[in-house]
C-alpha cells in the first residue's frame, strides 16, 4: 500500500477548518487556508527537504529546563504541577477541570507502556498545540479511522525525526479498539473553542525552535514573513504547562484573509473547486 503522508505545513490548520467555521472563526480560517494555498508555490516545496517553518525540529543541541521542583501554576487555575509532572506522558494536566467532561482513563492516563494518554499533547479538552492537531469537536468516526490509517500505514509523516508524529504511530499501533472508541467519544462531544488569533503582516518576530514548535525570541527581534506561516503561543511558559486556555499568534502574508475567503466560497474565481462543495456551505460538512 502507498504510504499517504502528512504533508500539510500546519496539521492544526487544516484539521480544525471545519469547526473553526463552527466557532466563528471564519477569518482565522480562510486566512490559513490560504496561506498555506500561496506556499504550494514556493520553492521550498519543490526542495527533497520539508519547510522548517511548517515541521519545526529540535536542534541537536535542546534540552529542557531541568526540574526545579518548584510547582507551577496558570491564570484561573488553584492546580499545581511540578515539570516533571507535566512532562509525563501517561497523566494529562488537569488546570481547568470545569471545562470539560470527566476525561476517559486513555486520555487522561493512557495505558503504560505503549499507549501515552491523549490529553497530554493534545490537551486536556482537545485544542492541541502548533505541533498537532486540535480535536475538539471532530466527528468521532473521523477520528477513529485516522488511528486506523496510522496503525495500518496509510497515514505516516513527511519527517520522521520529528517526535510527536512518531509516538503518535507507536500509540496508534498499541491502541485497542475500545480505547481508540473511548478517546474519539470523548474528543468528538467537545466544543472547540477559538485559541488562535490571525494577523496579517510583512514582518514576524524571529523565532525559535522549542521543543518541536516554534517559539518568539524575547529580545524583539523581527524579520521578514516571507511565504510562510508562523504560529507560536502567546505565553511559552503557559503552553509548556500544558494549559488547555493558552492562545496563539498566526502571523500570515498579508491579503490572507480576502484570498481565503475567496478559495473558501468561489474556488478562488473557478481556479478550483470551493470548499463548501465538500464541506457545505457553512463548511460544517455533508455527512
Amino acid at each position: 500500500m502507498k504510504q499517504r503522508k502528512c504533508c500539510r505545513p500546519q496539521p492544526r490548520a487544516f484539521s480544525g477548518i471545519i469547526q473553526l467555521f463552527v466557532c466563528s472563526r471564519v477569518v482565522a480560517s480562510v486566512a490559513i487556508l490560504a496561506a498555506c494555498a500561496w506556499t504550494v508555490s514556493s520553492p521550498v516545496i519543490g526542495q527533497d527537504s520539508t519547510p522548517a517553518w511548517a515541521y519545526p525540529v529540535n536542534p541537536p543541541d535542546f534540552k529542557p529546563a531541568p526540574d526545579t521542583g518548584i510547582p507551577r501554576r496558570v491564570p484561573d487555575s488553584t492546580a499545581t504541577y511540578t515539570l516533571t509532572q507535566i512532562r509525563d506522558l501517561f497523566t494529562a494536566p488537569d488546570w481547568h477541570p470545569g471545562d470539560h467532561p470527566p476525561m476517559p482513563e486513555i486520555v487522561s492516563h493512557g495505558r503504560k507502556p505503549e499507549v501515552q494518554a491523549c490529553g497530554v499533547c493534545h490537551r486536556a479538552d482537545g485544542p492541541g498545540g502548533p505541533e498537532n492537531s486540535s480535536l475538539a469537536g471532530l466527528p468521532a468516526s473521523y477520528i477513529v479511522q485516522q488511528m486506523a490509517d496510522f496503525k495500518n500505514g496509510a497515514r505516516g509523516t513527511s519527517v520522521p525525526t520529528r517526535v510527536p508524529p512518531r509516538l503518535m504511530i507507536g500509540l496508534a499501533k498499541a491502541a485497542t479498539d475500545a480505547e481508540v472508541a473511548d478517546a474519539a467519544r470523548y474528543f468528538s462531544a467537545l466544543k472547540p473553542k477559538s485559541v488562535i488569533k490571525v494577523i496579517e503582516t510583512d514582518t514576524v518576530p524571529k523565532t525559535y525552535v522549542f521543543n518541536w514548535h516554534l517559539a518568539a525570541v524575547t529580545t524583539g527581534e523581527k524579520e521578514s514573513i516571507g511565504q510562510r506561516i508562523i504560529e507560536v503561543p502567546e505565553n511559552l511558559e503557559q503552553f509548556e504547562s500544558r494549559d488547555t486556555r493558552s492562545r496563539f499568534a498566526a502571523y500570515v502574508p498579508i491579503g490572507s484573509v480576502a484570498k481565503g475567503k475567496s478559495l473558501a466560497t468561489t474556488g478562488g474565481n473557478g481556479k478550483t473547486t470551493q470548499c463548501g462543495i465538500c464541506h457545505g456551505p457553512d463548511l460544517t460538512g455533508l455527512g
